[in-house]
C-alpha cells in the first residue's frame, strides 16, 4: 500500500537531529517551507494500490531528486552520502538508522513515475504560489532570456563517447599510480572499428579492476569518475544504443562558437524568481518563445504588465502581441534585421542576435551577409535589403534540397528588407528614459543563467531526450526558486 505520508518511527535516536541538524540548515529550512503532499496527490495514480510490492513513498524519492540538484553528485554518491548525512536523512523523513535507497530506484522514478507528466509547470506553479502567499511577488514585470545545456550524449558515437571518458578515468589515476599502466584490462582489438557491445564490457572491466582497489577509492574524484561510467551503462544502456541524443540539435551562441543539446527558455519577476520555463531543442529561436512564457506566467499567478528582454525578442510579432490591447509594455531593443519582410519567404529562417547571421531551419549559419540600398536608406528612408549566403555545399545535401534550396542553384541566399517605418513607435519608445532604465534590469535574469549552471550543473545534460530534460529543468528551477524565497524571507 502507498502511504500518502512520510512518517518516521518512533527512534531512540531521533533526538540526534536536533542537535544535527539546527534551525538554520538549508534543509531543514525547506522542509519547514513546504508542504511536499502535492507530489503525493500529482503521483499516486502512477502506482497500484494491490499490486506488487509496498513503493518507496513518491515524496521521498523526488526529494531524493531535489538532493540531487542541491548537492550534484552521480546517483550512487548521493546515495552513499545519505548513507551517513544526518541532514540528509532528515530532510528524507528517515530515522537515523533507517537503510537508504538502492541508486537504481532513483532511474526506475525518474523514467516510470514521473513519465506523462506536466512537472516543469507544476513546480514552477507551486514556488510562485508559495513566493505570492508569503508576500514575495509584488513586481509585475518579467525578464526573459534562454540559457544552453550541453547534451549528455553528443553528436560523436556513444561507442567514442564510452572510449573518451574511459581515457580520461585512465589519465587520472596514472597520474596517482603509473604502475597501473600494466593493470588495467586489454583494450578491445580494432578499438576504431569495433562495436558497441565490446567497448561496454571493456569499460565495465575497468570500473571493477579501479573499484577493487581501495586506495585508489579513497581519491574523490576517481571515485565519481568510476560511479558515472557505471550509471552511463547500468542505468542508461538503452540510451547509449542510439547513435546521439536524437531530441538535441545544434544551436549557436555566436558567430564562431557553437553547442549540440537544448535551450530553456526563462521568464523570472524582478525578485528573481522564475515563474515560467520552456524546453527547447538548441537551434530554436529565442523570439518565438515569449508569448508562452508571458501566458505561462500569467497561468502560473504572476501579473504581466511589462517584459524586459534582449534583442532577440524585438521581432515584429512580439511587437504586435505587446501593442495589442495594451498587452504589456515590451522593453527590448530592437534589431534591424528581425524587421518585416523577406524577398525569399521560406519557413524557418530566424536572426542569430550574438552571431549578427541568419541561421537556415537545418540550423546552419549564413556565411556572409551583404548590404545593398544603405546611403539611400539613411538619407532617403527607403528600403534597405540585407542579403545572408549560405555555405552551398551544405545545401547540396540538405534534407531541405528541392524546397529550401533549389536543386543545381550556384548559390543560397536569404534576404531581408529593412523599412523605415516598421517599427518606429517602438523606435520612439526605446529612445524614452523610462526605456533605457527599464532595461538596466536585464543583468538579473544573466545572473540567474549563471547560478543554474555554476551551483547547479545545469550546464549539462543529466540524462537523455527532451523529457529527460525537462524534469532536470524543473527539479533545478524548483531548488533555485525556492532557494530565493528562503532568501527574501530572512
Amino acid at each position: 500500500m502507498l502511504k500518502s505520508q512520510t512518517q518516521m518511527r518512533l527512534s531512540e535516536y531521533a533526538s540526534l537531529y536536533d542537535i544535527l541538524v539546527p534551525s538554520d540548515n538549508e534543509l531543514r529550512q525547506i522542509n519547514e517551507l513546504i508542504d511536499f503532499e502535492f507530489v503525493y496527490d500529482e503521483l499516486k495514480d502512477k502506482y497500484s494500490a494491490t499490486m506488487g510490492r509496498s513503493a518507496v513513498n513518491p515524496i521521498m524519492m523526488f526529494k531524493y531528486l531535489l538532493l540531487k540538484v542541491l548537492y550534484p553528485v552521480s546517483d550512487k554518491g548521493l546515495v552513499k552520502r545519505a548513507f551517513t548525512d544526518m541532514a540528509y536523512k532528515y530532510f528524507l523523513g528517515l530515522n537515523p538508522e533507517d537503510p537508504v535507497i538502492d541508486s537504481t530506484s532513483l532511474t526506475k522514478f525518474r523514467r516510470q513515475r514521473l513519465k506523462d507528466t506536466n512537472i516543469l509547470e507544476l513546480l514552477i506553479g507551486k514556488t510562485v504560489k508559495i513566493a505570492k502567499e508569503n508576500g514575495l511577488l509584488n513586481s509585475k514585470t518579467i525578464i526573459v532570456d534562454s540559457t544552453h545545456t550541453n547534451a549528455r550524449y553528443n553528436q560523436k558515437p556513444p561507442r567514442q563517447r564510452l572510449q573518451e571518458l574511459s581515457k580520461n578515468l585512465r589519465k587520472d589515476v596514472y597520474k596517482i599510480d603509473e604502475s597501473y599502466k600494466y593493470k588495467m584490462p586489454k583494450k578491445p582489438t580494432n578499438r576504431t572499428k569495433g562495436l558497441l557491445d565490446s567497448e561496454i564490457k571493456y569499460t565495465k572491466k575497468l570500473c571493477d579492476t579501479l573499484r577493487k582497489d581501495e586506495r585508489l577509492m579513497f581519491y574523490g574524484h576517481i571515485k565519481e569518475g568510476v560511479d558515472y561510467l557505471d550509471e552511463i551503462i547500468d542505468d542508461h544502456i538503452h540510451e547509449l544504443e542510439l547513435s546521439k541524443d536524437e531530441d538535441a540539435k545544434v544551436g549557436h551562441k555566436n558567430a564562431d562558437t557553437h553547442f549540440f543539446g537544448y535551450k530553456t527558455h526563462i521568464a523570472m519577476s524582478d525578485e528573481r524568481i522564475i515563474t515560467a520555463a520552456r524546453v527547447t531543442s538548441g537551434e530554436k529561436h529565442d523570439g518565438k518563445a515569449l508569448k508562452e512564457l508571458v501566458n505561462k506566467s500569467r497561468e502560473a499567478g504572476m501579473e504581466v504588465e511589462a517584459v524586459i528582454g534582449d534583442k532577440a525578442y524585438s521581432e515584429k510579432d512580439n511587437i504586435e502581441l505587446a501593442n495589442e490591447d495594451d498587452n504589456f509594455k515590451l522593453y527590448s531593443r530592437l534589431s534591424r534585421t528581425v524587421s518585416e519582410g523577406n524577398k525569399r519567404k521560406v519557413e524557418g529562417f530566424y536572426y542569430n542576435k550574438d552571431a549578427g547571421m541568419y541561421i537556415c531551419p537545418e540550423g546552419h549559419m549564413a556565411i556572409r551577409k551583404i548590404v545593398s540600398g544603405k546611403k539611400k536608406h539613411k538619407t532617403k528612408g527607403e528600403t534597405m535589403v540585407e542579403t545572408y549566403h549560405f555555405d552551398i555545399e551544405k545545401c547540396k545535401i540538405c534534407p531541405l534540397k528541392g524546397k529550401c534550396y533549389k536543386e543545381g542553384a550556384n548559390s543560397k541566399s536569404y534576404s531581408v528588407s529593412i523599412k523605415s517605418n516598421t517599427h518606429s513607435e517602438h523606435m520612439r519608445f526605446q529612445e524614452t528614459e523610462v526605456f533605457k532604465l527599464k532595461v538596466k534590469d536585464r543583468y538579473k535574469i544573466e545572473a540567474k543563467n549563471s547560478e543554474l549552471k555554476n551551483a547547479h550543473a545545469y550546464g549539462y545534460a543529466d540524462s537523455h531526450g527532451i523529457s529527460g530534460m525537462n524534469l532536470q529543468a524543473a527539479t533545478t528551477i524548483f531548488v533555485v526558486n525556492i532557494k530565493r524565497i528562503l532568501k527574501l524571507i530572512k
